[in-house]
């Protein structure tokens, strides 16, 4: 198993699938193998994870503190 993974490294990898995507859905659902709701679905999914990893990185140094607190009983 790999080691542990930076927020940068998993914003980019996020980025790159999402790339990924938007050039394997259209085709998809042309070809008829998924519906167009579902992909928009899909795509709505994975830009939330996307967003998430962001705001994680935004507060990072506020969620360590948080987690540290409470790991000392001081939260």
């Amino acid at each position: 198993m790999a080691g542990k993974i930076s927020i940068i490294g998993q914003i980019a990898e996020i980025d790159r699938e999402i790339r990924l995507r938007e050039q394997v859905y259209p085709r998809q659902v042309q070809a008829g193998k998924i519906k167009k709701e579902e992909a928009e679905m899909l795509m709505s999914r994975i830009q939330a994870v996307r967003a998430t990893l962001f705001f994680c990185q935004q507060n990072e140094t506020a969620i360590r503190e948080y987690i540290a607190a409470k790991k000392t009983g001081a939260a």
